[in-house]
């Protein structure tokens, strides 16, 4: 275990964030609660320049009292970077090797979105949003949003419904449009709750990396952070070494499914744990797998797929926690603060799906056209990718079964049908169903 933490510290390394600030030296307790109310009833700054988070606005500067922070692995969030500063008052950070951490009130966590819109000139990105999630005077947190003006000179509270904004994107193929949404402060709280002691992103496993500055030094920040006597506990500096920590998804020095179990504890487990939702299974990196309720884990809605399981071992098409990644569609995940698809991660996935033993399944078959309205009859094309495959389909929109007719060729129709198809072989497991309906009105 010892080797694998090592290695992936190192990958972490290489892979750091470098802030303007300078490391502190001692520790400088914060104002509590900055410039902002200590219960969410209280009057919120207009801008966010009188919330006391910020000493230089257009260079995002913090003020002197914010401490820089960086994850190992962020939360998906359609391609943006942040950056992430912290106002700790007077208190202690309750540690926990394994599990949260408990900030004191009048903590304020600050964090900023920054989107690259340019492909050819990545290192530009387009300030949007800066968020502040505050620890109240009562034990829990609320939180708000500021979007940034664009000449930088200053951000304006988002309304309490949240905002919608399509910003355009450039790239090889040319321009698109991506929604970006400031969340509402309802929203904050969908995941900033009770189950998961109100921060997300600050635990041992995600903090257990360097951060680089850019005087040209670099500290652990568990280490730094001890150094401070910010934690409730006293930590023995060789003991940091053995603490967890998640692998990044590119980072092939650690296995397929650390890296995938360390992504679903990024992207899932704030809402995917105990007590938090109704789903069976627990996402939290901590939970040992055969625990989870991951692999082979009971589904409460099976989006009509046999068999179908959490993540089905070797079989993409039968995990729906894969699918539901994978769109973005009602089904999606998480279902709040994501319009674009975390490509990296959907491969990542898929890739550990793909790793676990089980027997060679078949992918579902192609049908062609598409379903939809048509003025006349027409013929219908089902192919496998499998060689030596065959299909069995049904026109009614009952489940193809191995005696249901075989394709042999199009198929004709020239009435309103529901074509549902699946494949078979001897040997693997059978295919997920396929379905298309057709409506001719001539």
């Amino acid at each position: 275990m010892l080797h694998r933490v090592v290695a992936c510290l190192l990958a972490v390394w290489f892979a750091g964030c470098t802030y303007a600030v300078s490391p502190a030296s001692s520790r400088v307790p914060s104002k509590p609660w900055l410039g902002m109310p200590d219960t969410a009833s209280g009057k919120i700054p207009p801008v966010l320049s009188q919330t006391g988070a910020l000493a230089d606005l257009r260079q995002l500067e913090p003020a002197r009292t914010l401490l820089p922070y960086d994850l190992v692995l962020a939360f998906w969030s359609d391609g943006a970077r942040k950056t992430r500063f912290v106002a700790i008052p007077e208190g202690k950070v309750g540690f926990s090797p394994a599990g949260d951490w408990t900030f004191p009130p009048g903590t304020v966590f600050v964090k900023t979105f920054e989107l690259p819109t340019d492909a050819s000139q990545p290192h530009l990105a387009r300030r949007l949003e800066t968020r502040l999630l505050v620890f109240d005077r009562a034990g829990g947190v609320y939180g708000v949003t500021y979007k940034w003006r664009p000449d930088l000179s200053d951000a304006d509270l988002v309304p309490e419904e949240g905002l919608h904004e399509d910003i355009t994107i450039r790239d090889a193929a040319g321009t698109h449009v991506q929604s970006w949404y400031y969340p509402s402060r309802k929203d904050c709280l969908e995941c900033h709750n009770s189950h998961t002691s109100g921060a997300l992103g600050p635990k041992t496993r995600q903090m257990n990396r360097d951060l680089r500055y850019q005087d040209g030094s670099s500290e652990n920040q568990l280490r730094h952070w001890n150094r401070l006597g910010l934690f409730d506990t006293k930590l023995n500096d060789p003991d940091i070494a053995s603490f967890p920590t998640l692998a990044r998804p590119d980072d092939t020095t650690c296995s397929v499914e650390d890296r995938a179990r360390s992504w679903l504890d990024a992207n899932c487990a704030n809402c995917h744990r105990p007590g938090a939702t109704v789903a069976n299974f627990d996402a939290r990196y901590q939970t040992p797998l055969s625990e989870q309720q991951l692999i082979d884990g009971p589904v409460l809605i099976d989006q009509n797929i046999d068999r179908a399981r959490v993540i089905s071992p070797h079989d993409p098409w039968r995990s729906v926690a894969l699918m539901r990644i994978d769109t973005n569609g009602e089904i999606r995940m998480p279902p709040l603060a994501r319009n674009v698809i975390d490509a990296q991660g959907v491969n990542l996935i898929r890739q550990w799906i793909e790793s676990l033993p089980g027997r060679d399944v078949l992918p579902p078959p192609s049908i062609s056209p598409s379903g939809g309205n048509f003025e006349h009859s027409l013929s219908v094309m089902l192919t496998s990718s499998e060689p030596g495959a065959e299909i069995r389909y049904t026109l009614d929109g009952s489940v193809p079964g191995p005696k249901d007719a075989r394709y042999d060729g199009p198929i004709h129709i020239d009435g309103p049908a529901v074509l549902r198809a699946r494949v078979y072989k001897e040997g693997f497991t059978r295919s997920v169903v396929a379905q298309q309906i057709y409506v001719i009105s001539p």
